[in-house]
């Protein structure tokens, strides 16, 4: 388990973290610890929180002090009675340990890529903000989040897998549009650092849809479509196109071979491949999904795909939709029986109602 916010502290705050763990561990109704200023108090407690995401149920506290002392009373709000924490806890220790078990002897590419998985097919991204959407209980007892339960959940899963991950935040920035925060994860594969936004993947994925009628109205998601990898292990020149900056500092990410459409193959430099592709996609009646590496993704370079694309569609006997990550440079094509009056939409991945 990886306390990594926990080594970036002073000693005085590191000792304020350390009794907050302990007594919140222990269900304790207060505790004292060092005394901190006011804003230090919520950053070692949010830090806490981020590094322990199965601390899920305690979101905030209170503190008394006298006036010339060195130590405060700290008192958690916790969000049950001690016998339900410890029956959520108990939950969801099972949960985990049935979710994870066909995890044994894979590698730990194997284990992200399932977790991620797992979180695009069984987690819907929660618009109407409950209050455990925050937190573990969420995702993974209740199928509801918003992006920090999920970068939570990867969290809790990663430590149980051993497989090195942390939390990363980006702060808003209303001036500009950005209300609220954002929440990813960070993991480590053979030495080397990668960005990972399950929430982002999860929109993409669930926000699709497989069929349009003649006036292009979305039908009924297919729940078998494919999940979507355009946030699967990015660089830091790639996740920083649509992120804005960590709040904390992190590791630099400066990998990009292990991007998933890479891996996978699915990132082409050549026009003709997306041809190729699009014809084999139609043969096996699946939609096409791939990164353009070929150079910047203009306008002028994306009608040149489409005109790829659509005259692949036209040779089937068939129309093209096509789902465009400006940011990311992803495309993804669905090929249907019926002519549709809009054939090209900007896809982005949500993060409207997160921390």
């Amino acid at each position: 388990m990886e306390a990594y916010y926990y080594n970036q502290m002073d000693k005085l705050q590191q000792s304020a973290y350390h009794a907050m763990k302990e007594g919140i561990t222990a269900l304790q109704t207060s505790f004292s610890v060092p005394r901190l200023e006011p804003r230090q108090f919520s950053d070692v407690f949010f830090k806490l929180r981020l590094d322990h995401p199965e601390i899920f149920y305690v979101t905030s506290f209170t503190y008394r002090f006298y006036e010339d002392a060195s130590r405060v009373e700290f008192v958690p709000e916790y969000l049950f009675d001690k016998n339900k924490i410890r029956d959520h806890q108990k939950a969801m220790e099972s949960r985990i340990r049935k979710l994870l078990l066909p995890l044994q002897g894979k590698t730990d590419l194997e284990k992200e890529q399932y977790i991620h998985d797992f979180l695009c097919r069984s987690v819907r991204y929660d618009n109407l903000k409950k209050p455990y959407s925050h937190e573990i209980i969420g995702p993974l007892g209740q199928g509801v989040s918003v992006c920090e339960g999920i970068a939570k959940a990867v969290k809790v899963l990663c430590d149980q897998l051993g497989l090195w991950c942390i939390i990363v935040i980006c702060d808003a920035d209303p001036q500009n549009g950005v209300k609220y925060r954002h929440a990813w994860n960070l993991i480590r594969l053979n030495r080397q650092y990668y960005h990972l936004d399950a929430t982002f993947d999860n929109t993409l994925t669930n926000g699709h849809q497989s069929a349009y009628d003649g006036s292009a109205v979305p039908l009924p998601r297919d729940p078998k479509a494919p999940i979507r990898y355009d946030y699967f292990n990015l660089c830091d020149d790639q996740i920083y196109r649509d992120h804005r900056r960590a709040m904390y500092p992190v590791p630099a990410c400066i990998d990009s071979s292990r991007f998933y459409y890479k891996e996978a193959k699915l990132s082409f430099t050549k026009p003709e491949d997306v041809t190729k592709r699009s014809l084999q996609a139609i043969r096996k009646k699946q939609p096409l999904i791939f990164h353009w590496r070929g150079g910047y993704l203009t306008r002028e370079v994306l009608q040149q795909l489409m005109e790829r694309i659509r005259e692949a569609a036209k040779e089937k006997d068939v129309h093209a939709v096509v789902h465009v990550n400006w940011p990311q440079a992803v495309l993804r094509a669905d090929f249907v029986s019926e002519s549709v009056s809009e054939d090209v939409i900007a896809d982005e991945g949500d993060e409207s109602n997160d921390l």
